[in-house]
């Protein structure tokens, strides 16, 4: 009996630590693409489904047709909306590359790993 405990304790612990991996490398591949260079618009949203939309394409209208070069991403850092924001948030992003969507804890970690080269 405390063969088959310590058994399912390890694998329940090994199939943990496959997950921390896996989503570490999505993570990694998702949020590396910034760079130190250029200036990132950081906006923190709650509850704000009604107007994130036409706030966000006019800031991206700005980057891609402007002359905003100099702009590199816009970061939505949603800081636990009760609403839709988020949702409306990822599916701009969808469309748009230089619209990243994260949560706010997730923001401070992608700023703290900015590649500096």
């Amino acid at each position: 009996m405390l063969d088959f405990v310590l058994s399912t304790i390890f694998w329940t612990l090994a199939i943990y630590g496959l997950f921390e991996i896996v989503k570490n490398i999505i993570y990694i591949f998702t949020y590396t693409k910034f760079k130190s260079d250029g200036i990132y618009v950081i906006i923190a949203v709650k509850n704000q489904e009604e107007k994130i939309e036409g706030f966000l394409r006019s800031i991206i209208f700005k980057i891609l047709y402007g002359r905003e070069e100099y702009l590199k991403n816009i970061i939505v850092a949603d800081m636990d909306s009760l609403d839709n924001t988020r949702e409306i948030a990822r599916k701009l992003s969808k469309d748009y590359d230089v619209l990243k969507v994260t949560t706010w804890r997730e923001c401070k970690e992608i700023m703290d790993n900015v590649d500096e080269s």
